[in-house]
């Protein structure tokens, strides 16, 4: 695959001597990279027909071949009358191309793209494709500074792991949902979905179970139009049909469905995140994205129904971390942790500390079992280290065979004392606060040779000063709501607004 990214990348660079940016050549290649992909499992696009503005019928052949035979401006006309009829498909086809347009004038360079998507058979790659080809160019972006492409994103590997210790199985019964309502390119979903296929050895099922698999069992929301678009590409080509909304899961409150599974990883970082959401199924008001995404996953669930999301660390600490976490720990039986290795993320977010948080709702946690998988374990690196399956081999063994949660467990599990059970009350005493839960010594920390990564430092300095912030902000507003009184309210205020003008 990295060929593939490197020949896909080279590209780019020569179509922005052509006027077309970085980001409109990504969204150009995953129209190209579906129409190949659709080619080569046989779905039929040569006869696609839709009404035009004065309700006449047009009909137009859509598929891969009517373009790699096409050359000169006949090229650059038929791709726009493509993307313009697949865009007033009905149901997935048209959310698929809503609003695509071609962004090329050049036909020399749309034939040259063209070229080098047919040499390759797509869908023989053991790779979720176009997410592999989306990934990498990001990468390559990121390498060169674009930081923050990596938000849609959650490894692979880290999810096949979650999936094969949730088990998510459809056949469970008539109503079974599961959702990403943070799903970026689909990656839950469709790792979902490919654990079931291995599950029926193949895909083996009546009629009736395939019929609801494809249209009723996988749900998203994704906030950004061209992570949404891929998604329901992906899934489009595993041969189901996803409900994937366009929308903002913590600002606009809910429907009345409600899931069996969700498994999803919140976008990090705190851009956009200065409001605090007007819900009144959030017991807890805060601006702080991961604690408000957790709160909805706690809403959107099914009584039993079961949830792992990701999360930094400064939502095991924020201020009203606490907060959130006894109202889940009350609601819910938060029965595993998993601390992941550092760089997990990289190279998106080299230094960003994160979790996996599992639980399940309906009944209060009795104890929390945490997996150390990040004290004295080497940095992730994309070269050097990469993250592989063997990093979460123990993990799941430790997590053991009840997608529940509820499988015996035992500390010895762990060969290097990485697992262990902490009661409600333990828990209670750190008020909650999951990141106090820690027990092996960090041996970096004694060798100055040795001391974490500068930029994994800063991140750990921005993400006490964004906990710090964040409660400053908690003070004024109680304040200016009147939590005070005369002199005290007035010095109290000034004061508040001084220290966060530090920070």
């Amino acid at each position: 695959m990295s060929d593939v990214v490197q020949k896909l990348w080279g590209f780019c660079n020569t179509l922005r001597h052509d006027g077309i940016g970085y980001g409109e050549y990504i969204e150009q290649l995953t129209y190209l990279l579906f129409l190949k992909m659709a080619d080569e499992r046989g779905i039929d696009l040569s006869d696609i027909s839709y009404s035009d503005d004065k309700g006449r019928k047009v009909e137009i052949d859509c598929s891969w071949p009517s373009l790699t035979e096409k050359s000169g401006t006949m090229l650059t006309e038929c791709y726009v009358d493509v993307l313009r009829a697949l865009g007033r498909q009905k149901e997935l086809l048209g959310a698929i191309f809503a609003k695509a347009v071609s962004k090329f004038t050049n036909p020399v360079n749309l034939k040259k793209l063209i070229g080098a998507i047919d040499e390759t058979e797509w869908t023989s790659l053991d790779i979720d494709v176009k997410a592999a080809a989306f990934e990498g160019l990001l990468e390559k972006a990121a390498s060169e500074g674009k930081k923050g492409a990596g938000q849609y994103f959650t490894p692979r590997i880290l999810i096949k792991s979650i999936v094969r210790c949730f088990k998510p199985d459809p056949r469970a019964h008539v109503e079974f949902t599961i959702c990403d309502p943070a799903c970026g390119t689909g990656g839950f979903l469709v790792c979902s979905y490919e654990w079931l296929i291995e599950a029926t050895k193949g895909g083996a099922m009546d009629r009736a179970l395939a019929k609801r698999i494809n249209k009723e069992t996988y749900f998203g929301e994704e906030l950004v139009d061209q992570p949404r678009r891929l998604a329901l590409m992906n899934l489009y080509l595993h041969g189901l049909q996803p409900q994937i909304k366009a929308g903002d899961s913590i600002y606009e409150s809910p429907d009345s469905r409600r899931f069996d599974i969700v498994l999803t990883n919140p976008p990090f970082g705190t851009k956009g995140a200065n409001q605090v959401p007007d819900r009144e199924d959030f017991t807890i008001a805060t601006s702080n994205k991961q604690l408000n995404f957790l709160q909805h996953v706690l809403t959107i669930l099914k009584p039993g129904g079961r949830a792992a999301v990701v999360v930094p660390d400064n939502c095991l600490f924020a201020d009203q971390a606490g907060d959130v976490f006894e109202i889940l720990m009350k609601d819910c039986n938060v029965h595993t942790v998993l601390r992941l290795p550092n760089g997990t993320f990289s190279p998106y977010s080299p230094g960003t500390k994160t979790n996996v948080v599992f639980f399940q709702k309906g009944l209060p946690t009795a104890n929390m079992w945490v997996y150390d998988g990040r004290t004295n374990v080497p940095r992730i690196t994309k070269k050097d280290r990469p993250l592989t399956s063997e990093y979460f081999r123990e993990f799941e063994k430790c997590f053991g065979s009840d997608p529940n949660g509820r499988a015996k467990r035992k500390a010895s599990d762990s060969k290097e004392d990485r697992w262990r059970s902490f009661d409600f009350e333990e828990v209670r005493k750190r008020n909650y606060k999951i990141d106090g839960l820690k027990w092996l010594k960090d041996e970096s920390l004694d060798d100055i040779d040795d001391l974490p990564e500068p930029d994994e430092l800063a991140t750990d300095a921005i993400a006490e000063l964004e906990a710090a912030v964040e409660e400053l902000n908690a003070m004024i507003a109680a304040l200016e709501n009147g939590n005070g009184n005369g002199n005290g309210k007035a010095i109290g205020l000034d004061r508040a607004k001084t220290l966060l003008e530090k920070a």
